[in-house]
């Protein structure tokens, strides 16, 4: 599917179309959120606080949206009217929409991105603070909930990695890993586990899980452990190298057990097929790295049986990631979907955890497994077009409602890949400016270099 792509990367897209399109923006510090969610035992947010703060630019490591802002809007939410400034994009800011029809479909203008080594150089500004006052930190913890943020340390130093094919940076990201996996507990000796199985893992310690086993804060940092291992199979120098080879096998292993095994035989239907789409992603992501690792065909088997089950039927519901799909409301050349199963009400899913769908289906879309091209030019559409239709202008929800903080950096971001006009308005985009978002970006502007624009 990227060879498609490449082949096709040479057309030139118009100079109308470039115009409205390259307009950057600038916003203020990066925002974070700062109410606190509630979780239920199995680790699932329910509605609280969506204030946010505004910390100074120098915070390091921040915590995403998703760990902190409810599932979705409570019903008042979502039949409120919204304000004209939190209205669907308006005409006069946003891109014309016979452009719209157009993005994503016509080649990529020969803008001039910044360079891999550009985002490198960002990148390195932050990696030793981050890592040390974050990262490194969270990931010797013993706690789990440290491991939902430490997810963005493993992503951006692997999406870096992947920039570069500097091995400095995915041994940080193996450091992280073996790190959480070398301090796993048998189940059963942890005192307030609810499983008290033979299986490894960790007990969190927030107020409201404190001491319970939540496959929430694994699977989210889970997923970008298993792409982390996929890039290692993948590249001989690193798989055909006894160091990394080692680490690999024992990661693998464990990851096989005590990830995906463990949260299956405690209850598919609990803690894989989840009860909302973002969370739901987390696993088929999980599955479809390990369906490209392993070499058990049963276990393959199993891994594609939840990869396709929550891509098109799940066994406990009625939709499924693809069944959730309809065109925007607002932009029939965008996508619209609502977090709820069997959900079509507007304002649909919430862009903060919309991140972690989008993290999910970029890489699915790249090993060719379900999504498509065409899927992900409408995905751009959404992006570029109904939830950031301006410079400082963010929706907070998927139809672009709301007042949203412009947080791309989970999933978003990875959208630049395909669009090369859409990379160069990320790159004078100002929230979220950390190791997550320069690793991504040097990716998106690697996968660019090698005609990954759609």
């Amino acid at each position: 599917m990227l060879e498609s792509r490449r082949r096709n990367s040479g057309r030139a897209l118009s100079s109308l179309l470039s115009l409205s399109l390259l307009m950057g923006g600038a916003c203020g510090p990066q925002p974070e959120q700062d109410g606190v969610s509630t979780a239920s035992p199995n680790g699932d947010n329910t509605p609280g606080s969506t204030d946010v703060s505004a910390p100074g630019a120098d915070t390091l490591a921040p915590s995403s949206p998703e760990e902190q802002i409810a599932v979705g809007p409570s019903e008042p939410e979502a039949e409120a009217a919204p304000t004209p400034d939190a209205d669907a994009p308006a005409a006069a800011e946003s891109p014309a929409s016979s452009m719209e029809e157009s993005l994503g479909t016509t080649a990529q203008a020969a803008v001039s991105l910044r360079t891999v080594a550009a985002w490198e150089t960002l990148f390195l500004k932050r990696w030793a603070s981050e890592h040390t006052s974050s990262f490194l930190p969270k990931s010797r913890s013993l706690d789990s909930w440290q491991f939902y943020d430490l997810a963005y340390g493993v992503d951006g130093n692997t999406a870096m990695y992947r920039a570069t094919g500097k091995t400095q940076y995915m041994d940080r990201a193996l450091l992280y890993v073996n790190n959480m996996v070398n301090n796993a507990k048998v189940s059963s000796s942890l005192p307030r586990s609810q499983f008290k199985d033979s299986y490894l893992g960790w007990a969190s310690a927030r107020s409201d899980t404190l001491g319970q086993e939540v496959p929430l804060f694994e699977s989210y940092c889970w997923r970008y452990v298993t792409r982390m291992l996929r890039t290692i199979r993948e590249t001989p120098a690193l798989y055909n190298n006894s160091t990394y080879k080692s680490q690999y096998d024992k990661l693998l292993a464990f990851t096989e057990r005590n990830m995906f095994e463990k949260w299956l035989k405690r209850g598919a239907n609990s803690y894989i097929y989840r009860v909302n789409t973002h969370m739901a992603s987390h696993w088929a992501y999980i599955a479809m790295d390990l369906s490209k690792m392993t070499t058990d065909s049963t276990k393959r088997a199993q891994y594609m049986t939840v990869f396709n089950n929550i891509n098109r039927d799940m066994p406990n519901n009625t939709s499924s990631l693809r069944g959730q799909l309809m065109n925007s409301p607002v932009n029939a050349n965008a996508y619209f979907w609502a977090a709820e199963w069997g959900s079509k009400k507007r304002p649909g899913q919430d862009v903060a955890h919309g991140n972690g769908v989008m993290a999910y289906i970029v890489e699915a879309h790249d090993a060719g497994m379900e999504w498509t091209d065409a899927d992900m030019r409408k995905f751009v559409v959404t992006l570029n077009n109904v939830i950031w239709p301006s410079a400082k202008r963010y929706g907070n929800y998927v139809d672009g409602t709301g007042s949203g903080t412009g947080w791309f950096n989970d999933g978003l971001v990875k959208l630049g890949r395909y669009n090369a006009a859409l990379q160069q308005r990320l790159e004078s985009h100002t929230v979220g400016q950390n190791t997550q978002y320069y690793g991504n970006g040097a990716l998106n502007a690697k996968l660019l270099s090698q005609g990954s624009a759609l």
